[in-house]
């Protein structure tokens, strides 16, 4: 009978951390954009819409895009769990010299 692996045991691989950071990075900066845009529709000129649009889109940023950093978070965290585990292999198969 086989071993159960990560692919048979029907769990999920988690996400791959490149496509969604740039997906987290661009989600970030279209909050930005439609918050300066929409201050600046609402009368204030450019730099200080800039501004205020980079201030309000920290927390609304927060609140909107809970799942999308969550999804990052277990990203990073399987791809450190990962490096973490080829770490200790290596280290283990480099004390193993074949002597009993």
């Amino acid at each position: 009978m086989a071993e159960p692996t990560a692919t048979t045991t029907g769990s999920t691989a988690p996400p791959a951390v490149l496509p969604t950071l740039l997906l987290y990075t661009l989600a970030r900066l279209a909050i930005v954009a439609v918050l300066v845009a929409v201050i600046w529709v609402a009368g204030l000129p450019g730099t200080p819409a800039f501004l205020f649009g980079l201030v309000l889109a920290m927390p609304v940023s927060y609140l909107v895009l809970r799942p999308l950093r969550a999804r990052l978070t277990a990203a990073l965290v399987a791809r450190a769990e990962r490096k973490e585990r080829i770490r200790a292999e290596l280290a283990g198969s480099d004390t193993d010299d074949g002597r009993a």
